[in-house]
């Protein structure tokens, strides 16, 4: 069976539950906040399972200029003695 993504819910140190996406290659794609029942965090993966695919992306960030590189120094001409 091949490895596919998956949800894994899980309790924290404090006792809330938790979820995790994770890829296939088991890296962490996202957690969840914690949540009092594991009901609540169920209910949580369904809705997302159900409305992620006509979720719209919103870029917030603001674009970044490059930084600007140093001015060089110009050398200075010694004066030559004659």
């Amino acid at each position: 069976m091949a490895a596919s993504y998956k949800f894994e819910i899980y309790k924290d140190k404090s006792g809330e539950f938790r979820f995790r996406f994770r890829a296939p290659n088991g890296e962490k794609m996202f957690a969840s906040e914690g949540y009092s029942s594991k009901a609540s965090a169920k209910s949580t993966i369904k809705s997302i399972v159900k409305h992620v695919g006509k979720a719209e992306v919103d870029d917030i960030s603001k674009a970044v200029k490059p930084a600007k590189a140093p001015k060089a120094k110009k050398a200075k001409k010694k004066k030559s003695k004659k």
